[in-house]
């Protein structure tokens, strides 16, 4: 069986983790603070702060700019629904692109010319595509917005030569076992911004100030915090993210070759990006449309795990009850 992934585990990561078991000390250390501060310098920004997940970093994103209920956040229409679900204020869908299945510009443009409450946009860099960022950032700019990028999937994305992650105010990363690296299960939030940065930190540590020499509980907070080995197995990690990277774009140069002769559309990313694949997501043709779990069954047939992992989301139970969204309002997803 050709598998969807197969996380890149070898002997470093092994002992790494075996390492910090045997110092006994286990939660939010040194090799944490390494990790950080490692991915942070991958990234291009100044601060990190490692999380139990992506979801947690889109949350505590929107938290440390005091988005809550009432506000509105511009947010694509096809994501994993935890994008929509870190929102606690009022998502505002916007459609996709049919070329790269990230946020539209046009579409964004229509939607903060409508929305009074708006207070940030979240897109997302779908499957590792980049989405067209520095646009998406300029426009928020004129409406005084902030934009958290949803990296989940996009280590090492690139746009003119900047990483996701490091374009918008904050940017929120995925270290699931499906992801280029990971932890087993981890998020990190990247920024410039110190005051976001140490926010976070409190938040994440029931409100501890990050930087008070004894405890000293200055704010609420949860328990947010990465385990040590985690950290250790990220910094193994982290050391092979290129050659990982690498290795599913020569993959899917192949697909490429493969699909060059058939109706089937292959991914496609803007001039100027760097597509690093956490995915090889294809659009079927027209005719194929009613047999997309027919196509899945076959594949599975001939040993190729192929599987949906993102969703129309104004169209999930959830945000359809809640937002009476009907089918044809987001054409494109």
């Amino acid at each position: 069986m050709i598998r969807l992934t197969v996380p890149s585990i070898d002997e470093s990561d092994v002992q790494a983790v075996t390492e910090v078991l045997r110092s006994g000390f286990l939660v939010q250390g040194p090799k944490v603070a390494a990790f950080e501060e490692q991915y942070a310098h991958y990234v291009g920004t100044k601060y990190c702060v490692a999380l139990p997940n992506c979801t947690c970093a889109l949350h505590l994103a929107l938290m440390a700019l005091d988005v809550g209920h009432g506000d509105q956040v511009a947010v694509t229409s096809y994501s994993w629904p935890a994008t929509a679900n870190a929102i606690r204020a009022e998502p505002v869908f916007v459609d996709i692109e049919r070329d790269t299945f990230n946020m539209s510009v046009a579409g964004l443009e229509d939607a903060l010319r409508s929305g009074s409450r708006m207070r940030a946009v979240l897109p997302v860099h779908t499957f590792g595509n980049s989405a067209d960022i520095q646009a998406i950032v300029e426009l928020a700019g004129k409406h005084g917005l902030p934009v958290v990028e949803d990296a989940a999937c996009a280590l090492g994305t690139e746009q003119r030569g900047r990483r996701a992650g490091s374009i918008g105010r904050i940017g929120c990363f995925s270290l699931h076992p499906r992801k280029a690296i990971t932890t087993g299960e981890g998020g990190m939030l990247t920024t410039d911004d110190p005051a976001i940065a140490r926010t976070v930190k409190m938040l994440r540590n029931h409100g501890q100030d990050p930087d008070s020499a004894k405890p000293d509980f200055v704010t609420f907070g949860f328990n947010l915090r990465m385990t040590e080995f985690q950290g250790a197995m990220g910094l193994t990690q982290l050391a092979k993210a290129e050659r990982i990277i690498a290795a599913r774009r020569a993959c899917a140069e192949r697909y490429d070759a493969m699909l060059a002769s058939t109706e089937i559309q292959a991914p496609r990313a803007l001039p100027e990006t760097r597509h690093v694949y956490q995915s090889y997501v294809v659009l079927l043709p027209s005719d194929l449309s009613g047999r997309r779990d027919d196509v899945i069954a076959a594949m599975k047939q001939r040993g190729v795990e192929t599987t949906l992992g993102t969703y129309h989301m104004p169209l999930i139970r959830y945000y359809r009850e809640r937002g009476s969204y009907r089918p044809g309002q987001f054409p494109v997803t």
